[in-house]
């Protein structure tokens, strides 16, 4: 975490108040300590007739009656309804403002507004976000505004600042710390570029990227044709015409294929979160920051393929497999792209029991499915051999992280068991003609490279037509 950065708006503003309903000054540890001091000193050296011991626990005593004496004064604005001046004291106010919406990746930012009255002397600062170290500051008592940013790979819903806010005067008087919390934050998951994709058998649309297997307006060509009702005079192709029937007795068309547009449904198994660590799994302990998870993995390989979609203007939907509720149909543009985005950024696990689907999502015809998982469990395979049956291509991408090793043996024992038996799942995948491209650690590199493989390796007789088997 650092201060520092670009100053946001918008935000909302708390304040402290004590548990008998009243705000104000309290005495220090400090003071009471230096009194403590001072007295006995005083006393020591009054019974052991020593001056000079007697004489310096003086200007403790001394400091601590001035301190005592050096109360803040009310401030007619800080002095509540119903509250006479003399009970209530000033007070540092602190508002956290931050933008409004959803937050780019990688970085959050927000900005501390401190109002303070003259009379206070110091403010200390206690600053902290999830999964990062707590920073302590001393400021002189004024007007500022401080940047907050804090760096993070995480996506989703994120929680921000969480700030404790205490003013001082001369180490006598302090206030009881003030609370101001930051809202939970969208994070956005970004895109990395990628080729060309997989493509399903067959494309729908009257018009689109790719050239389909009927005829139609398209740039393909298909063959050389007698001129038949119906053809347009423009497609006569006189050269041949001319070849072919020097009398002019036939004419010849040019016909080439149509094109058309491909549809793709984006399945994101987000009924697991679990990261690097082990140890994490059960749900006890603190994900890192600087290590995505697997579902920030997922939101990320989601993202890249449906940024790849729909720049070569096909269409794309959205599936969550922890939720319910109605998915995300498939459509074009960037419009709906930053729909799909969003809708990727609130996947979160639920409860496995809740969620558990009877039947597997419904996928549009002629639409290819990439499935993002784990693969920790059956069902992703039991939903890839589902839609393999009604003739949908699917292509699983696998979002699990790399596992740290971890020192507790029966961890480990437990680790080994799993992985063999995902590595199992993933040989039968493999067997049944499904291809897996990894997306975690340095197979995230490999990933476009393993996208373009796919497409070269199905690529059909037609120039320009892909299909996966």
């Amino acid at each position: 975490m650092t201060v520092g950065g670009v100053i946001v708006s918008a935000g909302r503003t708390s304040r402290g108040e004590r548990t008998d309903g009243r705000r104000g000054w309290q005495l220090t540890s400090a003071y009471t300590a230096a009194v403590a001091a001072g007295v006995v000193l005083l006393a020591l050296g009054t019974l052991t007739g020593r001056a000079d011991v007697a004489l310096v626990g003086v200007p403790g005593l001394l400091a601590a009656v001035w301190g005592r004496t050096s109360r803040p004064a009310p401030h007619p604005d800080a002095t509540p309804a119903g509250h006479h001046a003399e009970s209530t004291d000033p007070e540092p106010r602190a508002t956290l403002d931050e933008p409004e919406g959803t937050a780019a990746p990688g970085e959050l930012t927000a900005t501390l507004r401190l109002t303070t009255q003259p009379t206070t002397g110091i403010l200390h600062l206690r600053i902290a976000a999830a999964g990062h170290r707590t920073t302590e500051l001393a400021l002189a008592a004024r007007p500022r505004e401080v940047p907050l940013r804090l760096s993070t790979v995480r996506t989703g819903p994120q929680e921000t600042f969480a700030i404790d806010l205490r003013g001082s005067l001369h180490h006598v008087w302090e206030q009881e710390a003030t609370q101001v919390g930051g809202t939970r934050r969208l994070v956005l998951p970004a895109a990395a570029p990628l080729g060309r994709l997989p493509l399903p058998q067959r494309l729908r649309g009257l018009t689109g990227p790719h050239s389909s297997r009927r005829l139609g307006d398209g740039a393909e060509l298909r063959d050389i044709h007698p001129f038949t009702p119906g053809d347009r005079l423009r497609r006569i192709d006189w050269r041949t015409t001319a070849r072919r029937s020097p009398d002019l007795d036939t004419l010849y068309v040019r016909r080439t294929y149509a094109t058309a547009e491909a549809t793709a449904v984006l399945v994101v198994d987000s009924r697991d979160d679990v990261g690097p660590d082990l140890r994490t799994w059960r749900g006890y302990g603190t994900l890192r920051v600087d290590e995505p998870t697997s579902l920030d993995l997922a939101r990320h390989a989601a993202a890249s393929v449906a940024q790849a979609l729909v720049d070569a203007g096909d269409r794309v939907g959205l599936e969550d497999l922890a939720r319910r509720r109605r998915p995300l149909p498939p459509a074009s543009g960037r419009r709906h792209l930053r729909r799909v985005i969003h809708g990727l950024a609130l996947a979160h696990p639920r409860d496995r029991a809740a969620v558990h689907r009877v039947r597997p999502p419904q996928v549009p015809a002629d639409a290819i499915v990439y499935l993002f998982s784990t693969v920790l469990d059956d069902e992703p395979l039991h939903l890839v051999r589902t839609w393999r049956a009604k003739g949908h291509p699917v292509v699983v991408v696998d979002t699990l992280p790399d596992v740290h090793p971890v020192p507790e043996h029966h961890l480990r024992i437990a680790w080994r068991i799993a992985r063999l038996e995902r590595e199992d799942r993933l040989a039968a995948l493999a067997g049944e003609g499904v291809p897996v491209v990894g997306w975690a650690g340095s197979r995230r590199d490999q990933a476009a490279v393993r996208f373009e493989a796919l497409a070269r390796a199905a690529e059909r007789h037609l120039p320009g037509r892909t299909v996966l088997p």
